[in-house]
């Protein structure tokens, strides 16, 4: 048997207390997810992760740092996923951006408000990523190579 981990990126992107997260169609069910995404050819996962947020949210955002880096394996479907997640700060949404599809829109929500839909959560990374950044996990952007 192949294995093949997914690479994928996600953005934690905060602003007074609040997170931008996406809400999207998975499973024919709504839920949340950071604006996240999988690594294209001849892609950075830092060009990935700012393709992504856009994509998925209509922001443009700079990558600030590192938060953490996950290994998470979808119960539904058995496929394994390497998430790089990061930090970012917003900068500017475009106005009337077409979404990627699947992408109902974005939503910007406390954790506290998050934590109370776990039915809602993508996976349990979503809240685990968030968590990580509220305590602080920061690592350099020079930790990655092209």
């Amino acid at each position: 048997m192949r294995f093949t981990p997914h690479v994928t990126v996600a953005t934690i992107v905060e602003e007074q207390g609040r997170f931008l997260l996406v809400e999207e169609t998975a499973d024919g069910r709504a839920v949340f997810n950071q604006p996240a995404g999988h690594l294209e050819a001849d892609e950075s996962l830092m060009q990935a992760a700012i393709r992504e947020t856009l994509e998925e949210t209509g922001w443009d955002v700079e990558l600030t740092a590192v938060t953490g880096i996950y290994l998470y394996t979808a119960p539904s479907n058995g496929v394994t996923y390497q998430r790089v997640c990061f930090a970012a700060k917003a900068l500017q949404q475009r106005d009337n951006y077409q979404l990627d599809d699947g992408i109902i829109g974005p939503q910007w929500l406390t954790r506290e408000e998050l934590v109370a839909q776990p039915e809602r959560w993508r996976s349990e990374l979503v809240v685990r990523c968030i968590d990580d950044y509220l305590g602080g996990e920061r690592f350099p952007l020079a930790l990655l190579r092209d």
